[in-house]
Order: C-alpha cells, then structure tokens, then sequence
C-alpha cells in the first residue's frame, strides 16, 4: 500500500450524490472512458449513465465498459447491445458461470467499481450502476458511499483500469489489447489528502485489503468504526477486533438488518454473542438496503471502496478500495456514518440476542454452518 500526497478526495453518498457527479465527468470527457462495475442494470439510473456513454462515443471518445458476467447478467441482454452499437467497447467479466457451482475460480468474480474519465478524475467506491430504491420497493435510498478523485492517486488507479482491461480482452479474444492510453493518468497536486489505492486481486494482491484493514485496527488506539454490507469475517480478523476491544478501543459495527441475502445476515448473526460479550457495540440497519463498505479509525485513517469483510470480498473477487489518512476526511465520513445510525439503525444489547426465540437462533447457527461449509468447499483454511 503505497500513499501518496497532493490529492484532492470528495466523499460521495448514495446515487444521489455518486450519479450526477458521475455523469458530469463523462459529459466533460474529450478523450477516454474507463469503467468497470459490478451490476449495470437497465433501470433509470442505469439508462441515465448509459446515455451519457453513448453521448461521449458519439463526440469520438474512446468508451471501455467492463461488466461482471454474473452481477451484470441483465446488463447482457439489456444494455449492452445499444451500448456497442454506439460505438462503445464491452467486455464481459468471465460470462460464463455454472448453477449453483462452488468451485473457487467460478466464484472470483469483478466487484470492484471503478470510473476513469480523462487520467484526470476518478470514482471509487461501493456503488453499482443501478437505481438506489430497488424498483420502489423501499421508501429510502441504498445506503452506499463512493469517492472522487483527483491528483497523484490517478497513476495507480488509471495503471490498474488498464491492466484490467489488457487482461480481460486477452482472455476474452486471445489476443492482446496493444492500444496506448489516450489519456495519461494526470498526477499534479489538487489538493492535500494523503491515499493509497488498494486491490484485491488472485495473483500480487491476493490479502492486499484485509491487511490494510488489520494494519489500521491493530494500529487502533481509540476508535473503530466499521460499516459492511456484508460481514462474516475469518479468524484472524474477529481476533483482531476483539484484541482491540480488549485493549479498551471503542469498536462499533454498522451492519444489515435488510438484506435480499437472508441466509448471509443469518450467519453473520451467529457471530453477535462473541462481539457483545467483548463490548463491541453492534447496530443493524434497517431503513434500507445498506450496501456500504467502509471503516474510520482513530478519526484519522479511513477506507471507501467495493470490499466487504467476508470470503467472497476477501478471498475471492477483484475488488477496489481507497485508504485515506486525514482528519477532515476521516471526520465527514464519521459524521456521515453517525447519522445512519442515529436515523436508521437499532442497537443490539447481549439481553436482546438472549430474548430471541430459540429458533431464531437455531436458523443462526445453522446458517453460519451453511456459510463455514461453502467457504470448505471452495477451498480455503479454518482461518477463514
């Protein structure tokens, strides 16, 4: 994890800020487009940034869009075909995916979501191209963050879109991606946040950002904030958060309490009991779809990016973070968390857990013991 000094780094929340931020810069594009997502859905917010993509390849910029071929599946028979016929090129991250396959290298998929425009600005974070409310479902938006950025940090990030995209096509044609960039990474100063870009990846970086996130809690002093969409972390990690708690930090996790991933927030449920009893404060939130993926520590350190605390995210997916050390960021970004929990959190005491109904947490257990044995499968230690 190499930081590097002179960036200029704005916290965005939600689509309703990551959106028309988004769509700006591709408006303002004059050369090349890089973009990589997880899900680009063919609902309004998806239709919104495909336009603006189809505008830029009209005025002659060169547009990349790669899409994950099992989050991105409606994207294939939605968008993509009106998105090439423009003039964009797409590629399909690993299309092809077994029903119901466990097998490691079906399961490595794109998570990361990441948007270069110009070498000039980039956006990192949690959020997919898709609209915030579910089709109406939820009354409040999905609760997710992203960053942009400008300065220094764009070499790594813009280095990183390109291997991707040079790899990918590869793979996909077997044939090399030989074209220079259009746009070189611009890397004077903007600003005054010091940040490091971190990926997870299956060859150099396999535990690049579980380690930046162990580095940081062991390194803890006062505080740790973690807000994860979706948590079930391995041994190592747990021990690292109970040590913390331990040695009189304040650790709090911000967690789902809705999810359309029922037997994962089960079995991350089965955890709670080992956490309260240390004295870390744990919420759930349940006025929407919580999707973040972020952590504060000491008020100082912080982290926006596509990762989650659990195997998959861990373990398995490509995924994108940005590590920021400075106060005032780390600061916007607590008070943004502090508000989620006051506006749309509950907290869980141990007497609550203690109350639940047997089977509730029956279903824990067993679904922590589904989750144990589909990490088995798949081929990885008892430390995860």
């Amino acid at each position: 994890m190499r930081f590097l000094a002179g960036n200029a780094i704005a916290l965005l929340e939600n689509g309703e800020q990551y959106f028309p931020a988004l769509e700006a810069a591709i408006d303002a594009a004059a050369h090349e487009i890089f973009l990589q997502s997880y899900i680009f859905d063919d609902d309004p917010a998806g239709r919104r940034i495909a336009d603006a993509l189809v505008r830029a390849a009209g005025r002659g910029v060169a547009v990349r869009v790669m899409v994950d071929g099992f989050g991105g599946r409606n994207f294939v028979s939605g968008l993509l075909p009106r998105l090439r016929e423009a003039g964009v090129q797409v590629l399909i991250y690993r299309r092809e995916l077994r029903p119901l396959s466990l097998r490691r290298h079906r399961l490595r998929r794109l998570h990361r979501k990441v948007v270069v425009v110009d070498g000039r600005v980039a956006f990192v974070g949690g959020i997919n191209v898709v609209d915030d409310f579910d089709a109406g479902l939820l009354s409040h938006p999905r609760y997710d963050y992203a960053v942009q950025v400008e300065g220094p940090l764009l070499e790594p990030i813009v280095a990183s879109v390109q291997r991707l995209w040079r790899l990918v096509a590869w793979a996909s044609f077997r044939r090399r991606d030989s074209q220079p960039l259009l746009a070189p990474p611009r890397t004077k100063p903007a600003g005054d946040i010091r940040a490091a870009f971190v990926v997870r990846d299956n060859l150099r970086y396999r535990h690049a950002i579980e380690n930046a996130y162990l580095d940081a809690i062991a390194g803890a002093r006062e505080e740790i904030v973690i807000a994860s969409a979706y948590f079930f972390p391995g041994r190592r990690f747990r021990q690292a958060l109970v040590d913390a708690a331990d040695r009189g930090v304040r650790v709090t996790l911000l967690l789902q309490g809705l999810s359309d991933h029922p037997l994962q927030v089960y079995a991350t449920r089965a955890l709670y009991p080992m956490f309260l009893a240390r004295g870390i404060r744990l919420f759930e939130y349940h006025r929407s779809h919580m999707h973040a993926k972020v952590a504060v520590v000491d008020r100082h350190w912080s982290t926006v990016g596509s990762s989650n605390i659990d195997a998959f995210s861990l373990l398995l997916a490509r995924e994108a973070n940005v590590v920021v050390d400075d106060t005032a960021f780390a600061g916007r970004l607590r008070a943004s968390l502090e508000s989620a929990i006051c506006d749309g959190a509950r907290e869980l005491k141990p007497s609550d857990w203690q109350r639940l109904p047997l089977l509730r947490r029956g279903l824990s257990w067993l679904a922590y013991q589904i989750v144990r044995l589909a990490i088995g499968i798949a081929g990885f230690g008892r430390s995860h």
